[in-house]
């Protein structure tokens, strides 16, 4: 599948109505951005072949299946590597981040008929069962089971005691917030890394997010800059201007008239 023809379907999905956009393809759609030679449908049909070798469709099969016999874990020694946000490589090194794991977990589940729903608790993505919502999974925890109290102790040890823990942070969340969160995560790794060239696309994508703004035109803008793509950035500029006003949006349409002025 070519660049531009998975852009294309990442955008798709992303307009879909939620119930008909599928975690695991919008998540091997990122990764193919990363790998173009990315066989997306031979993916999809190896999630179908791990999910025939559970044997009973049941959470509680699902999760020892998963976490003990096929030994899926947290990347803990080298978490941001961005091998761990790719869910082809995680299903290959069996080694991956939260929010993977419990899309690769979400995937296998639907396939069996065990219903699970990913949860965006801060600094650290959940599962929750949605037949019993009290029941909650931890894949990069080895996919124990916790329960409401559990989660809320696990939110404290990230953040601190002191700060407050709201009952939404339990909420479920659909596939754009978790393709938001797997960018967000992406956008992290590689400004960190100083790698330029994978930015670029992340920002992209990130464009072709229901709800992305005028802000997120202006942080792709500024990806193309950086490599050198004067006149695309310039454009980009100027469509992040249009959708401001006051003294941001003339900084924008300034920043597109300097890039202008190199292509002279």
């Amino acid at each position: 599948m070519l660049s531009v023809e998975v852009t294309e379907r990442f955008a798709d999905l992303m307009s879909r109505p939620e119930a008909e956009v599928p975690p695991d393809e919008v998540a091997l759609l990122i990764a193919a951005h990363a790998r173009p030679d990315l066989d997306v449908a031979a993916e999809l049909a190896g999630l179908d072949r791990l999910a025939g070798g559970c044997w009973a469709p049941t959470l509680d099969a699902l999760r020892p299946y998963l976490f003990v016999d096929l030994g899926f874990r947290g990347d803990a020694r080298d978490y941001y590597d961005p091998r761990n946000s790719y869910l082809d490589q995680v299903v290959e090194r069996r080694l991956g981040i939260p929010i993977t794991l419990s899309i690769l977990a979400m995937a296998v589940g639907r396939r069996l008929g065990v219903p699970l729903d990913g949860v965006a608790m801060p600094g650290h993505f959940l599962l929750r069962d949605r037949v019993d919502p009290d029941v909650f999974v931890d894949p990069f925890g080895g996919g124990v089971a916790l329960d409401r109290w559990g989660c809320e102790a696990m939110f404290h040890a990230l953040h601190g005691a002191d700060v407050d823990f709201d009952a939404a942070f339990l909420a479920p969340v659909g596939p754009r917030v978790i393709a938001a969160r797997m960018l967000a995560n992406l956008r992290a790794v590689f400004v960190a890394a100083g790698d330029r060239t994978s930015l670029l696309w992340v920002l992209r994508l990130r464009t072709l997010l229901p709800g992305a703004t005028p802000e997120d035109r202006a942080d792709f803008a500024s990806g193309l800059a950086a490599v050198g793509r004067f006149d695309i950035a310039a454009r980009e500029y100027d469509e992040a201007a249009a959708g401001l006003g006051g003294p941001l949006g003339e900084e924008l349409r300034r920043n597109a008239a300097r890039l202008r002025s190199r292509l002279n």
